[in-house]
């Protein structure tokens, strides 16, 4: 559905070079999600914005069923906007201040002229105001931003997403800013929306339990320093981490049972500093940081993301292990 192969990100900067994404090979296949998880800053953002070329990559190709997004015409790139759909982290500043709701939710189909006329146009907001929980969706067309609370913005952006009838979702930190009883119900309609419209989803978060709720049926990809370093189904992936950052993300992720807090196992990095970007460290990017650091081949060759039984793995001490 939509592809990534070897896409790179180098922002150019007075310090010299920033290697934002390095070369990263990612498939949203039809009706599944995808995870992408990692560290602020580890280019997860980055990446999404050149899955719906926001931004175009300094180097690999994006391909939408098969089409490379940059060769397009315009008509296909009018169909690829309406395909590929994005939700952006802050509710707060992703919708227009001095737009209504039903303003907001309809420009989309009154530009791609989905609807004939005013009237269908407000009658189709309210089914998707609807679809995404806000009701009496008659209470909410003409309100403005600014009289919602964080969540109510944030469905008001799903909407907005899915007036275009998409085949893809991103969703970039789409829960991160709202309360947890909100969170968790914004991804019950996110989940629904999956399984009765059959939508696919990119879906970034830095949260393993978030990307483990959401996308169980799925696949998670772990991103360190714009690369993927771990990339396999959900279950395997959370429930037997096999790369050494996934691990520590992991063992981050806050246990609710006091008991089972006391007792669960971290992981002690060697380092709690993140290498600088313009100045990455020789071999694997994460070993200084690693507690499986090999000598002599963890500091001296990159490691290669292959094939690792039921994933994909880039660590010298775990392929070979």
């Amino acid at each position: 559905m939509l592809t990534l192969r070897g896409a790179q990100q180098v922002f150019r900067t007075a310090r010299g070079d920033v290697p934002a994404v390095a070369g990263v090979d990612l498939d949203v296949r039809p009706g599944q999600v995808l995870c992408l998880v990692g560290e602020s800053g580890c280019g997860k953002t980055t990446t999404a914005r050149m899955a719906a070329a926001l931004s175009s990559p300094t180097a690999g190709e994006v391909l939408f069923r098969g089409r490379d997004v940059a060769t397009m015409d315009r008509g296909e790139r009018a169909a690829f906007r309406r395909s590929v759909q994005y939700i952006h982290q802050d509710p707060y500043a992703s919708l227009n201040p001095v737009r209504t709701v039903f303003s907001t939710v309809s420009a989309g189909l009154r530009r791609h002229k989905l609807v004939k006329d005013r009237h269908e146009a407000r009658r189709v907001t309210i089914e998707l105001l609807e679809r995404v929980e806000l009701t009496p969706a008659e209470d909410y067309l003409d309100k403005y931003p600014h009289q919602m609370s964080g969540g109510q913005r944030q469905r008001v952006a799903v909407a907005r997403a899915l007036a275009m009838e998409p085949e893809v979702i991103i969703a970039d930190e789409s829960t991160s800013m709202l309360d947890v009883s909100i969170r968790v119900s914004l991804l019950n309609t996110l989940g629904r929306l999956r399984d009765d419209l059959g939508v696919s989803f990119l879906f970034i978060t830095h949260d393993l339990a978030v990307a483990k709720y959401f996308a169980w049926r799925g696949e998670i990809a772990v991103m360190y320093l714009g690369k993927v370093v771990e990339h396999g189904p959900t279950p395997q992936v959370v429930n037997d981490p096999r790369h050494p950052y996934t691990q520590a993300l992991i063992s981050a992720v806050c246990e609710p049972d006091p008991d089972l807090a006391r007792t669960k196992e971290r992981v002690r990095l060697r380092s709690s500093d993140i290498p600088d970007l313009t100045d990455l460290p020789p071999g694997c990017d994460f070993h200084p940081r690693c507690p499986l650091y090999a000598e002599g081949s963890c500091d001296t060759e990159r490691p290669p993301l292959v094939r690792s039984h039921d994933r994909l793995l880039a660590c010298h001490v775990v392929t070979r292990g």
